[in-house]
């Protein structure tokens, strides 16, 4: 199949052929960590920055591996006969993986990009040509229709996406397939959905030559290839979240106006989710004059979900504008022209009245408590990839927090978390801190001020007394009464079993 513009695409249907490129590419060593052992790091970084030139001269050698990355990841042709010793070439040329160029020469017809995967799997991403090496600006990027390969929006959700084994998850507006690749390790059954058909064509090549079980391939937008009364265990979608004037680009523009497309598929989601079941977005919000973001995105939550909302970044609207008019190399082309396009951009924002833009990740999970927990925070510092344990475990301690009123808590037993320490601030020579910090340093790494009888309560949390006794043995020390402790700190208490500084014995 072919779009407008865009070469065909290797066949589909030739599982055969995929299975056997595939033990070529492996034999040869065409991996991540073979492509790094060849490369080096600082070639290999470049990559990723769309610099191909320290790969070109990385590869000058006849290497088998050589070959085959001046083959796929930098789109050079390459002489049929060094071919010939490393891949069937035959078959991939009947199958459309490569094509005939010149008079001896042959080419790749797709991007495939190593990419390791979570268990020491050797897997491979197919994309559209140029675009796996230096995300979205890479040759034939602007072409409507092109699919891209794995970015750095893929891996993070890739890395917060819950990995619990489930019957059935959706991929919804697939791309290239990398969530459901990541999705067919657990869940028994995975469908993937996309707008664009190449997208699951070419998914449909990325899970075969990555060895990984075929996807009930769905065309359609959002939800729209859902059937009534389906639901799901897990949903995932890195969608066309760009907030745009217009859909140009159907990888990153989703053709509703403004925040529009990531509100609804948020407010969609819920219906789809079987009960305890993880939808996990990534998305981009406008900031609006006058509205609170964290207001504006509790709105969003579907009935009957919690939800946890983390914003990683804003970006006032003329970075935003410039960040993506960059990503379709805009300001390559005709001055007048990009001035046009920044201009629409901006007309846009004023008339939404918008003033920045936040980006971030969003996770439901349906449940049947009376009072859903809606947590919607900035964090901007850096967290320890991958993140979905600690996703998972947020939302388990909702579920113990719900079930356990300040009576009951303080019959509890708890532990400290694993590589929590403390900090105390306060002037040197002073003889009480000013403050008390604990700090993570797994996960999402908080940090979170306490009081003395907090840090205390902490320090002591090894599981062999309730926390009730705790406060009394901390009352009788500060002299403080035993009854007023036990009223004023469960609140102090829950704090720290929400945010993961306290585990339940």
């Amino acid at each position: 199949m072919s779009n407008s513009g865009l070469p065909a695409l290797p066949a589909s249907d030739r599982s055969d052929v995929a299975a056997l490129l595939r033990d070529a590419l492996l034999a040869a060593s065409f991996t991540a960590d073979g492509l790094l052992d060849l490369l080096g790091a600082p070639a290999y970084a470049a990559l990723a920055r769309s610099e191909t030139v320290p790969a070109l001269r990385a590869t000058r050698g006849d290497t088998p591996l050589a070959v085959l990355v001046r083959l796929f990841l930098l789109q050079q042709p390459v002489p049929h006969a060094r071919v010939e010793g490393v891949l069937p070439v035959a078959a991939c040329l009947e199958a459309g993986w490569l094509v005939a160029v010149g008079a001896d020469e042959v080419a790749a017809t797709v991007d495939v990009r190593p990419y390791g995967g979570p268990g020491g799997e050797d897997w491979f991403i197919v994309s559209d040509l140029g675009c796996a090496v230096g995300g979205a600006g890479g040759i034939g990027s602007r072409e409507e229709g092109v699919v891209l390969g794995v970015g750095g929006a893929s891996t993070t959700l890739a890395g917060i996406t819950v990995r619990t084994p489930v019957p059935a998850a959706l991929d919804l507006g697939t791309g290239s397939g990398i969530q459901a690749l990541h999705a067919s390790r657990h869940a028994t059954r995975v469908t993937a959905t996309d707008v664009n058909p190449r997208a699951l064509h070419i998914t449909a090549l990325t899970l075969a030559l990555s060895g990984a079980p075929a996807a009930e391939l769905r065309e359609g937008s959002l939800f729209e290839p859902v059937k009534d009364g389906e639901t799901y265990d897990l949903i995932v979608s890195n969608p066309p979240f760009v907030i745009s004037p217009g859909a140009r680009l159907t990888y990153r523009d989703g053709g509703m106006g403004g925040d529009d497309l990531c509100r609804t598929l948020v407010q969609q989601a819920g219906e789809r989710l079987a009960e305890g079941g993880f939808a996990q977005f990534l998305a981009n919000w406008q900031h609006v004059e006058g509205e609170d973001w964290q207001d504006r995105l509790r709105s969003w939550v579907p009935r009957g979900c919690d939800a946890w909302i983390v914003q990683r970044e804003v970006q006032d609207v003329t970075q935003y504008a410039e960040l993506w008019l960059r990503d379709a190399g805009d300001h390559r082309e005709d001055p007048a022209e990009y001035q046009a396009r920044y201009d629409a951009w901006l007309d846009e924002f004023e008339a939404r009245k918008v003033r920045a833009v936040g980006f971030g990740w969003i996770t439901l999970r349906r449940t049947d408590a009376a009072e859903p927990s809606i947590l919607a925070e900035e964090w901007p510092h850096p967290v320890e990839q991958p993140l979905g344990e600690t996703v998972r475990a947020h939302f388990d301690r909702l579920d113990y927090l719900r079930a356990h009123d300040d009576a009951a808590l303080l019959e509890e037993h708890f532990r400290l978390a694993g590589e929590v320490i403390q900090e105390q601030v306060g002037l040197p020579g002073a003889e009480d801190p000013e403050h008390v910090v604990l700090r993570q340093h797994r996960g999402m790494r908080r940090a979170t001020k306490v009081d003395t009888v907090g840090a205390g309560f902490a320090g002591v949390c090894d599981g062999s007394l309730s926390a009730g006794r705790i406060l009394d043995a901390i009352a009788q020390l500060v002299g403080e009464d035993p009854v007023l402790l036990r009223d004023r700190t469960p609140a102090q208490i829950r704090l720290l079993v929400e945010q993961g500084f306290l585990e339940p014995a």
